[in-house]
């Protein structure tokens, strides 16, 4: 065979393999210069192949650089020489070695397929069909001891971190394993909810066990490319903040009552950082009067958590919960006609998709979110424009950054918001009741819950009430906002609900709010 004296025979032997790369092998035994090459070819490599075969001369494999051949000990100055020498020497040759290349580039072909086959079916599921499979997607921990993972898991020296990720999960079951294995792995505790469209977590632990989590995530395939370190808040607790781990496989990562499909996360509104949110508040609150702006201020949350904390001047909607919100926004849409729209919630998960159900309206100017939401924004300000505590759906029930009391006792009106649960072992309520109260014994949300408690002291086998008490009979489901009145520079003056996860505020002064819970 012809040798060259070109340096980089075998780079451009390489590239011409290439354009081949897209051959489909039909028949792999030995050809001979006068039959046809039973492969499929571009339409290039054809018209090539057919002017050399009509010369008896077969297409050159590659283009060397020199312009001189050695073979069979004679040395050819010029293509058209080497290539007759070839057609009339070393045909068979030839025909052998283009054979088996193809026949390679085939394979090759075939393979390339099957990979790409079996990406399509998320190669990373097959680590998961077995348990000790899932040990491949955790982290190693033998270079710690259990104690040093298990330690500091207090309310003082511990972690909680709260994150989401809008992401399209092919099989979230698969992904649910995997998390149930790896808080299980770093003893963290706490609430993750994974869906088609992301994932959704609060988990609590030693400060190793999270920044192990927090690097696990990040290096996940599933969400490298999505999230990054700032997207973890994080915040004084431990696995202590959470009675235990659930996880979960639900419809959506915040239930807001609305298939993805027919709200995507895909068209939120316009993001803000802190910065950018804090000097659109500070415009809004120095306007001279803000009630005529065209600007609002809305906060997405539920009301018990817009009672201990929010921003000046925002219009916090009596909603006992987020699945509530749409309706909310149905029954008042004229209020938003031609406004812009600062939303904000706890950490930015509920604006992602209640942004994006307020545009689909199409009646506001503007809808902008606070991204990372109030949590990012008090660690950038945390003597801002938002006043009071940050509602947490823990065992803590808030975060304190600044202070501010804007809350007062359900009994007596004292500045106070810490919240506690009801004293009646089945209400889920949570009231306000300051310590001079409580001594008093006025530790239940109302009198029909204190009447059944005493109810229940006296017959321990009565233990089946409803959840129904004076706070629940009044308050409607949906509120209707007479006019942009109902921002709140003071506490607001909720009425009492019925719900499916616990009443709403109790009448008048007795007011209290549902158990947490992630809605």
């Amino acid at each position: 065979m012809p040798s060259s004296n070109s340096s980089d025979q075998e780079d451009d032997l390489e590239a011409c393999v290439l354009r081949f790369s897209d051959l489909d092998l039909k028949e792999t035994s030995l050809i001979n210069p006068s039959s046809s090459l039973k492969a499929e070819l571009d339409g290039s490599t054809k018209k090539k192949y057919s002017f050399a075969k009509k010369k008896e001369v077969p297409a050159p494999l590659f283009e060397c650089k020199e312009k001189w051949w050695k073979c069979c000990q004679q040395l050819f100055m010029d293509q058209t020489s080497i290539h007759r020498h070839v057609a009339t020497q070393h045909a068979d040759e030839i025909c052998h070695q283009t054979a088996s290349i193809l026949k390679q580039l085939a394979m090759t072909l075939s393979a390339s397929k099957s990979l790409k086959s079996a990406d399509e079916r998320n190669p990373l599921k097959e680590y998961l069909t077995h348990d000790h499979e899932v040990s491949a997607w955790l982290p190693d921990v033998s270079c710690f001891s259990p104690d040093e993972l298990i330690s500091g898991q207090g309310g003082e020296d511990g972690e909680v971190l709260l994150y989401y990720c809008y992401c399209d999960l092919e099989d979230p079951r698969w992904i649910c394993a995997w998390q149930t294995a790896l808080c299980q792995h770093l003893h963290l505790t706490g609430k993750v909810r994974i869906a088609t469209e992301g994932i959704n977590g609060t988990v609590g632990g030693s400060k190793l066990a999270t920044r192990l989590y927090v690097e696990v995530m990040l290096s996940c395939p599933w969400f490298k490319d999505y999230l990054c370190k700032d997207d973890f808040k994080t915040s004084k607790g431990g696995a202590c903040c959470f009675p235990e781990l659930r996880v979960g496989v639900f419809e959506e990562i915040v239930p807001m009552g609305i298939s993805p499909n027919k709200i995507s996360y895909r068209t939120p509104g316009t993001h803000l950082s802190p910065g950018e949110f804090h000097k659109e508040v500070e415009k809004f609150l120095s306007q001279a009067n803000p009630e005529q702006s065209d600007t609002i201020l809305l906060d997405c949350r539920n009301f018990y958590e817009s009672k201990i904390g929010r921003f000046q001047g925002c219009l916090a909607p009596d909603i006992r919960k987020f699945s509530y919100f749409p309706s909310y926004i149905d029954k008042n849409l004229e209020l938003f006609r031609e406004k812009r729209v600062l939303m904000y919630c706890t950490g930015g998960i509920r604006c992602e998709r209640g942004s994006a159900y307020l545009k689909a309206k199409g009646v506001c100017k503007e809808v902008f979110q606070l991204k990372g939401g109030i949590h990012k924004y008090l660690e950038e300000f945390p003597d801002g424009f938002y006043k009071g505590k940050l509602f947490v759906f823990d065992e803590r029930y808030a975060l304190s950054y600044n202070s501010d009391i804007v809350s007062e006792c359900s009994y007596c009106e004292a500045p106070w918001d810490q919240y506690k649960l009801c004293s009646t072992p089945q209400c889920r309520q949570l009231v306000l009741t300051c310590p001079d109260c409580q001594g008093q014994g006025l530790t239940a949300c109302c009198v029909t819950c204190q009447d059944k408690g005493g109810r229940l002291a006296s017959s321990p086998t009565q233990n089946s009430f409803k959840e129904e008490c004076e706070c629940t009979a009044r308050r409607p489901r949906i509120p209707s906002e007479l006019s942009q009145q109902a921002r709140l520079p003071l506490s607001p003056e909720p009425r009492p609900d019925v719900g499916e996860s616990g009443p709403g505020l109790c009448e008048r002064h007795h007011q209290h709010f549902p158990r947490p819970s992630q809605s």
